[in-house]
């Protein structure tokens, strides 16, 4: 679906144009004309393709999707994939945003995303003064925006790890807390491989050889990708914290195990006290004193209780019990 087809000279609106008549405005002097779609079909990305000659190893990238993070560059145009991350009910939806820029042109198409980009377009066209940088300042717009859309997934993931982390030591919550702790490690690693791409393409857009097209933006550039190094820092941070947690609630499941074996390990050395007399009376042989005893039966069972009632108080005492 077409959201937008505007065109732009000198850093100030024109006027929106239909998208057939995209390849006229193009070749006006200081003009470029700026495209967003939304979950875009084939054949409007075959009219871009016309209107904009994309190439075509590009465009068949934005029709299958499912993109790791990119940005490739094609003669004088770049392709740039990018990965928008929603906290939904608290789960994270994966949305994609593909970005075609040339010397005259940007065209973005975002699907499976709920987030739009009328903001980005509106800062843009306040500030005239940047916008006549042309198709790269929209580009890093396009792309601080999704960029800084990661900040509110991270700080809502600490909080989440901050909450399972004071519900480690409660009794009887491990099995839940290893759940919920393999679930923040998916989320987490999610994120991860959103980030992790895009900050190694970003890269390569401020220093070393800087593609022509982006060559006098590339300080914005540098502001993205330490934006996305913090982000990265904060998902490393994370995971180990993630990993600390699941080892600590391991050791509390063993730590009640033992306690319950060496609650068991004690009342079987009670009981076994009592089973080992019992055994020795219960013999049938006929030479032994204590059965024909008067009181034979209530001083064996008072030593049995005397003997148990011992070994109860020495392990309630030593804390087995």
């Amino acid at each position: 679906m077409l959201i937008n087809c505007v065109a732009y000279q000198e850093g100030k609106k024109l006027c929106s144009i239909p998208a057939e008549d995209i390849s006229e405005y193009l070749m006006m002097s200081d003009c470029f004309v700026w495209v967003a779609l939304k979950d875009s079909n084939r054949d409007e990305l075959a009219l871009m393709q016309h209107e904009f000659n994309l190439h075509e190893l590009a465009v068949e990238d934005a029709q299958v999707g499912h993109q790791r993070p990119k940005i490739e560059e094609y003669g004088d145009s770049l392709f740039a994939v990018m990965h928008t991350i929603e906290m939904i009910d608290g789960e994270i939806n994966i949305g994609e945003v593909d970005v075609f820029v040339g010397e005259n042109y940007v065209l973005s198409t975002r699907n499976r995303t709920r987030a739009d980009f009328l903001g980005v377009r509106a800062r843009c066209e306040r500030e005239p003064h940047h916008l006549k940088q042309g198709p790269a300042f929209v580009f890093y717009a396009l792309m601080d925006a999704v960029v800084d859309r990661y900040f509110p997934v991270v700080v809502a993931l600490e909080t989440e790890l901050e909450i399972i982390e004071d519900q480690i030591f409660t009794k009887g919550s491990q099995r839940a807390n290893i759940e919920r702790l393999y679930e923040l490690k998916r989320k987490v690693t999610t994120l991860k491989h959103a980030v992790g791409p895009l900050m190694e393409a970003v890269g390569k857009l401020d220093g070393g050889r800087v593609p022509p097209i982006v060559a006098n933006t590339k300080d914005y550039f540098r502001d993205v990708h330490d934006h996305l190094y913090r982000i990265n820092t904060s998902i490393d941070s994370i995971r180990d914290t993630i990993s600390t947690a699941i080892q600590v609630n391991l050791s509390m499941v063993s730590i009640d195990e033992s306690e319950v074996n060496k609650r068991l390990a004690a009342w079987a050395a009670i009981f076994a006290v009592a089973t080992a007399f019992v055994g020795i009376w219960g013999m049938n042989f006929e030479h032994m004193p204590e059965l024909k005893w008067k009181y034979g039966y209530p001083v064996s069972l008072g030593v049995i209780a005397v003997i148990c009632c011992y070994l109860y108080y020495r392990f309630k005492k030593a804390g087995w019990l």
